[in-house]
């Protein structure tokens, strides 16, 4: 569902930004044009409006202090209602988003410095996270420095670790916003779980990136919490890791070790700390430094 976001305004500046709103994408007194996206849909402007909101766009009308160009300009890469948001913001300083394109005008308005717009993204995006979109997010807060929103996020998977695992979002986040998420203690999902999980997200990154399945998951390995699992379960894994190699064999030496000296031992503390959906076994008692 489409809805309209705005940055406050007042008095006489509202009232200008609803007379503008009239001017959006309608040819008469235009005098720019852009081509869009690969649909090539034209898009009007004007350019006294584009120069004084936006730095970037001043530069794109008139580069160099040169002549402003007068054929239209073509954006090829970028979705032509997406650029349309973006024109909106300019002319209006609201915006109209959908879950459809609400990164991608995030990722706009960084691309054109855009603060404002950036902050009715963000704010747009944490309202309506869903489990289809919330890695996708993710990976849009970490890459634009987006704090606030990377920690929405987090907090969103580890409620629902198990669903958002199986969705396509998951399977392209990159390794090392992979690792953070494995790093929190609040997953609501068993390691059994989390371990398959990295290996089918290893898998379908070793076939788009063309590198080894164990090159591609060396980062988010070094998270999975082996000595949780118990050893029927370990000697499973141990057995499929001979297919891929997916996770090192001193990190399933250093589980075993764990077992047989019946505490942690020789692994960080955190690989031996139950996360919030962790299944119990019995010989997680033996891993707590406080246990008896």
């Amino acid at each position: 569902m489409a809805r309209s976001c705005s940055a406050r305004l007042h008095g006489d500046a509202a009232a200008f930004s609803a007379a503008l709103r009239s001017l959006l994408n309608n040819p008469q007194f235009s005098d720019v044009t852009f081509v869009v996206g690969r649909e090539r849909r034209e898009v009007f402007a004007h350019r006294c409006v584009l120069a004084c909101r936006c730095q970037a766009f001043r530069g794109m009308l008139s580069p160099a202090g040169g002549p402003a160009p007068r054929a239209p300009l073509v954006l090829g890469n970028v979705q032509p209602d997406v650029f349309l948001a973006v024109i909106e913001f300019l002319y209006t300083n609201c915006v109209t988003l959908d879950s459809r394109i609400a990164l991608e005008v995030l990722t706009s308005s960084v691309e054109y410095g855009l603060q404002e717009l950036c902050k009715l993204c963000v704010e747009f995006i944490k309202e309506t996270l869903s489990v289809e979109q919330v890695c996708e997010a993710l990976q849009a807060a970490v890459t634009y420095g987006q704090g606030d929103l990377q920690q929405h996020c987090l907090a969103f998977i580890e409620g629902c670790t198990a669903a958002v695992v199986r969705t396509r979002g998951f399977q392209e986040l990159s390794d090392a916003v992979l690792a953070r998420v494995l790093r929190s203690d609040r997953l609501a999902v068993d390691e059994l779980e989390l371990v398959q999980a990295v290996r089918e997200w290893a898998h379908v990154s070793s076939a788009v990136l063309e590198r080894p399945v164990p090159e591609v998951a060396a980062l988010p390995v070094r998270e999975l919490r082996l000595p949780l699992l118990a050893p029927s379960e370990l000697a499973t894994l141990e057995s499929h890791n001979q297919r891929d190699l997916l996770i090192p064999v001193s990190s399933i030496a250093a589980a075993w070790r764990c077992h047989a000296l019946r505490r942690g031992s020789g692994v960080p503390a955190r690989l031996c700390r139950p996360r919030r959906g962790t299944r119990p076994r019995e010989h997680h008692r033996h891993l707590d430094p406080h246990g008896k």
